[in-house]
């Protein structure tokens, strides 16, 4: 099963479509978004393309109401675990909200974004994916990440 990932979208709508577009073009219908939505209109095209997905808040996500309720209770809380496909996958949007947590028994796939710097890493048990920045606006490079459940294995992907 392959899952898309992003995170840091801040209102670009442009590149939203096209994170969007690639995913669907991949065949992928489930995704995860590690925060920074920013605004309520930016959920919008996740329902029109006919996305399922799971997501958190990040620190510029200042409308955590309008964000729940256009979202359909979709986003949740950071840190967040759920389960899909016999794996935990745990999403925060800034890796300090999990420093409490045993490393010992960290969930195997964890999500985050804030840093606006895509990176794939092994660390123990656990695949840590940041699918970078898919707004661009920080660093002029926009990314995604898809995640293949099945293999364990991910990739970082240009806009």
């Amino acid at each position: 099963m392959k899952i898309g990932i992003l995170s840091d979208t801040h209102d670009n709508i442009r590149n939203i479509n096209k994170a969007l577009d690639l995913f669907r073009e991949k065949g992928i219908n489930f995704l995860i978004h590690a925060g920074d939505y920013v605004a309520p209109f930016s959920i919008k095209p996740y329902f029109e393309k006919g996305f399922d997905f799971i997501g958190v808040f990040g620190n510029n996500d200042g409308e955590k109401i309008g964000l729940k309720e256009k979202s359909k209770g979709k986003i949740k809380e950071p840190p967040y675990i759920f389960s899909m496909a016999g794996r935990e996958i745990l999403v925060a949007h800034d890796l300090t909200q999990i420093k409490e947590l045993d490393e010992n028994s960290l969930p195997p796939v964890i999500i985050s974004g804030h840093t606006h710097v895509a990176e794939i890493k092994k660390e123990k048990n656990s695949l840590f994916i940041n699918p970078g920045e898919a707004g661009g606006w920080l660093t002029g490079r926009a990314t995604v990440a898809v995640l293949d459940l099945g293999k364990m294995e991910a990739e970082i992907i240009e806009l």
